[in-house]
């Protein structure tokens, strides 16, 4: 007994009171919920009588034996001003420690047994109640909600069974919610553990023993204990109950006949399915999602608050920072956010450290097998947690639970069905095991969609897989895997065509998981590579629709090496694999040669095939490698081939989408007019065709992609505002269809180089951030590349001139790389500019006489304008002799290029820079018509950088 506590039974503050020896606080009679540290803390404080306590003595008292920081204190006395509603009622006094406020009456123990009337003993609340349960030597971590949800449940009816896997919690979560009802129950609440029982028939006497009766003589059965106990108000707590289920749904249905004032809890991996039964399923911990980054955030998620809580009970110096935030997260999934397996990691995590840990966790059976000593047998290792589960199933529930370990991820019960289907398995054993297993806890349900789709936690999982192999059933199971997932994206590739896009995703996105799986099994050397070949041509829609690209890529790939060095060769699959290689080289590595060289077997297949929707694809392809490599001439080629074959095709949209091709290279050409035509055309008539054989031939959304050029058009010739609409809408769209490679291409192509234009920079720091953000992790180097080049121009734009030229340089080295040069005389426009700015005149003239020869030798007539124009500035600061007369040369071809081509956005730039020569000679009038020939034409945009410049201008050289 603690001496400091034994003279006084309880202390009373306000409507508060202690009870040291029970350790128990009540507020107006009701215990309130509070760590075991922060109650020492609080009788500390308390039993110091209004004295100030040294931070050393509150530790000490705390955490006994053991060297803890300060901040530790700093939270128990956080959570204590939290609980009582108060932060005065605990002052801290600087520099010495902390001081109880509160005015304190101590009240001894009532030994008579008898109280006077309006003493503490007559307003303290109801006596406690008589309990065995054990008593809490550790806080229950993340448990706050359900907690609260299972008190509700408990309180509105009168049984409650907590199910769940193994290790989840059951025990700890049923024992707290025990406690908090514990004053509701006069005559106690009583904790029957039934784990160590062997004998079903030992469930009543268990009972008896675990609430006080004392049966001298007779059979003790169910009816005979609910009978002892019919006039007491109690609750049971039944723990652990799956292995006696038939004895102890028997105990719960007799009891509460007999007692209408009786509750019962039970735990159980299973349902006891007994009368008035109502089921609360405890899920794991919550776990921090892969692109959890803060500290604070990770925190706030129970399993790694849990985690870090254990480790630092037996490492108190512990302290998770930034560096290790990341590896407590992999830890924390990869564990299922299983309290159990969390705390057999946590006591590894001293003698491994956390990096060594979570890069072992593959052999997670070996790992964790240090739990406490006084923890049931089958909870002190991982594996004999699963090893309990297990031998409670039936035979036919373990050959089920073996076979579907060869998923990965989500199921459905089609597909375990197709997997586990034998001579010793009949269909109808499957549906039964599965249902039983889900009741058991070891399969997880989601049956929110038309489908119900099972999975198992990892843990299970790997113990099943271990299984698996030491029956020798790995191998079929597992070609009986890739068999169903070859047919089932064979389907999916056909109904693509017609199903509406989430709709086809919500069935068919979640198999990506599985694909990898059967894909990894079919191409090892225990596998079947002809079952991967026709797998990865099916499972091109599915990459493609989820902008997994780069996978797409080196799964193709290894396909093809396969195709190419097997016998007998299937041209029409060949012909696939290498459309697809082609479309993700294209998007991962830029037009390089690899590319060209795919799209050309494919349209080669093709014609040899006479397979139109192939040959459509393949010319798509060729259009697109031309355009990058800048070959404008060989790109509108291959697009009015395509035109002629679309026109053929019974699909309008296939015609239209040719009118979009076309339209792109007339505007990189510098034939806006025409440009624009087509494009309007193309979105005036275009909507989703009934196949969508084309979402996989163009891969981004053609809605898109035709806004986004006409939004380029629409700002050269002079309509600013309206090209920014344009793009911002088209943003929105691609956010809105979720389909991250049109977002960036929209992105890339108008969005932020429009922005840059107009001189709305926090519109373009905003558009090239998700640029980079969403290009990263699809693993697109062109669009990386491209979005490196326009954080440097914004940069530039800033002033950062050494920061923006830095990173222009390596970006653009980059972009040269992918082979894409489709914007590249353009960006090395911008980068002479910065040049120039930081002084490096010669280098920035150089750079733009590469860009001016690279648009000659492309005929990439849209840009001459104003790299004409740049030249003409640069010459100006290179102030030769003749410097004057060689830019304004430069200016009038600038402005007789963008008369030609009706680019008033030019022309008005060019007409600014001319203008500002005539006004430094003297040549106001001259100036100022130019200048409002130009302006005067402008409708919009008054508010963009270029028009308030030349607005500026006209008003110096006004008469």
């Amino acid at each position: 007994m603690d001496n400091r506590s034994e003279a006084s039974a309880s202390f009373e503050f306000g409507r508060f009171r202690i009870f040291p020896q029970r350790r128990e606080v009540l507020a107006d009679g009701r215990p309130i919920e509070l760590g075991g540290r922060a109650f020492d803390v609080l009788v500390a404080l308390v039993e110091a009588n209004g004295a100030v306590v040294r931070k050393d003595e509150l530790i000490s008292r705390a955490w006994p034996g053991r060297i803890v920081e300060d901040n530790n204190l700093h939270a128990q006395v956080k959570a204590l001003r939290k609980a009582f509603s108060d932060r005065d009622l605990i002052r801290t006094v600087v520099g010495r420690g902390y001081q109880f406020a509160g005015e304190i009456r101590a009240r001894p123990p009532d030994r008579s047994g008898l109280a006077e009337p309006g003493t503490a003993s007559d307003i303290s609340g109801p006596p406690r109640s008589p309990t065995n349960l054990p008593a809490l030597t550790s806080d229950l971590i993340g448990r706050d909600a359900e907690i609260r949800e299972v008190i509700d449940l408990v309180t509105g009816h009168r049984f409650v069974t907590l199910t769940g896997t193994g290790g989840i919690g059951k025990t700890r979560l049923g024992l707290e919610v025990a406690r908090h009802l514990l004053p509701e129950f006069a005559d106690g609440v009583w904790v029957a553990e039934l784990a160590s029982l062997s004998d079903p028939q030992l469930v009543p006497i268990t009972v008896a023993a675990a609430s006080g009766l004392e049966l001298v003589s007779g059979v003790v059965s169910p009816e005979r204990i609910a009978a002892a106990l019919g006039s007491k108000r109690i609750m049971l707590v039944l723990d652990n109950c799956e292995h006696v289920i038939d004895a102890a749904a028997e105990m719960v249905e007799a009891l509460l006949h007999a007692n209408l004032a009786a509750r019962v809890i039970a735990t159980s991996r299973e349902p006891l399915r007994a009368e008035s039964e109502h089921l609360y399923r405890v899920s794991p911990l919550a776990v921090p999602a892969e692109d959890t980054q803060a500290l604070e955030d990770l925190l706030r998620h129970g399993a790694a608050a849990l985690f870090v809580a254990r480790v630092r009970e037996s490492d108190p110096h512990f302290a998770p920072d930034q560096q290790t935030a990341a590896a407590i997260a992999t830890i924390c999934r990869r564990l299922d956010g299983i309290p159990l397996a969390l705390e057999l990691a946590a006591a590894r995590a001293s003698t491994l450290g956390l990096q060594e840990l979570a890069s072992r966790l593959d052999d997670c059976f070996s790992l964790l097998t240090e739990g406490r000593r006084t923890a049931l047998q089958r909870h002190q290792t991982l594996r004999a947690t699963l090893d309990w589960s297990y031998e409670l199933l039936s035979e036919s529930e373990r050959v089920v639970l073996r076979r579907v370990s060869i998923f990965a991820g989500g199921f459905t019960l089609v597909g375990a069905s197709a997997v586990i289907g034998s001579a010793d398995v009949l269909a109808s054993d499957v549906i039964d095991a599965m249902a039983n297993l889900a009741a058991k806890s070891l399969l997880a349900a989601d049956v929110g969609g038309a489908a119900v789709h099972y999975r198992l936690l990892e843990t299970t999982r790997a113990y099943a897989r271990e299984k698996l192999a030491e029956h020798g059933e790995l191998d079929q199971a597992a070609r009986r895997h890739a068999e169903y997932y070859k047919d089932l994206c064979g389907q999916a590739e056909a109904e693509w065509q017609t199903r509406p896009t989430a709709e086809w995703l919500a069935d068919y996105g979640r198999q990506i998981g599985n694909v990898r799986t059967a894909l990894d099994w079919a191409f090892s050397p225990r596998g079947d590579a002809s079952i991967g070949v026709a797998l990865t041509a099916a499972a091109v829609p599915l990459w493609c629709q989820l902008s997994l690209l780069d996978e797409c890529r080196w799964r193709v790939e290894q396909a093809l090496s396969h195709v190419a060095s097997g016998s007998g060769r299937d041209t029409n699959r060949e012909m696939q694999l290498e459309a697809a290689l082609g479309l993700a080289l294209f998007h991962t590595r830029g037009a390089t040669r690899e590319t060209g060289a795919a799209w050309t077997r494919a349209l080669a297949i093709a014609d040899r095939l006479k397979n139109t929707e192939y040959r459509l694809r393949a010319l798509w392809g060729l259009w697109s490698y031309r355009m990058n490599c800048g070959e404008f001439r060989a790109a509108l080629a291959f697009a009015q081939r395509f035109h002629r074959l679309a026109g053929k095709q019974p699909d309008p949209a296939d015609r239209l989408i040719a009118d979009r091709m076309i339209g792109t290279v007339l505007r990189f050409m510098g034939d806006l007019t025409n440009a624009r035509r087509r494009i309007e055309r193309m979105l005036d008539r275009y909507i989703d065709p009934l196949l969508r054989s084309h979402a996989i031939r163009f891969v981004w959304d053609q809605r898109v992609a035709g806004e986004m050029v006409l939004a380029v058009i629409l700002w050269l010739q002079g309509f600013p505002d309206q090209a920014m609409r344009t793009a911002r809408r088209t943003i929105e769209s691609a956010q809105a269809r979720d389909h991250t490679i049109s977002l960036c291409y929209a992105l890339s192509t108008a969005a932020c180089p429009i922005a840059l234009r107009v001189g709305d920079l926090a519109a373009a720091e905003r558009y090239v951030s998700m640029l980079l953000d969403h290009s990263a992790k699809l693993a697109m180097a062109v669009w990386q590349a491209e979005g490196r080049c326009l954080k440097g121009g914004l940069l530039l734009k800033r002033g950062r001139v050494d920061d923006g030229l830095a990173l222009f340089r390596t970006a653009l080295g980059e972009l040269r790389e992918t082979g894409s040069v489709l914007r590249y005389g353009a960006f090395l426009g911008v980068l002479a500019e910065g040049l120039a700015a930081a002084g490096q005149v010669g280098a920035g003239r150089a750079t733009v006489d590469e860009a001016l020869a690279l648009s000659e030798s492309n005929e990439e007539g849209w840009c001459v304008a104003e790299l004409l124009r740049i030249k003409g500035e640069l010459v100006l600061l290179e102030n030769a002799p003749d410097a004057v007369a060689a830019a304004e040369d430069h200016f009038r071809q600038a402005l007789d290029w963008a008369r030609r081509q009706g680019a008033l956005s030019w022309e008005l730039r060019a007409a600014t820079s001319l203008a500002r020569i005539w006004r430094d000679q003297g040549r106001s009038k001259e100036a100022r018509e130019l200048l409002s020939s130009a302006y005067e034409r402008f409708t919009e945009g008054f508010d963009t950088a270029d028009l308030k410049a030349t607005r500026a201008l006209l008003k110096e050289v006004a008469e």
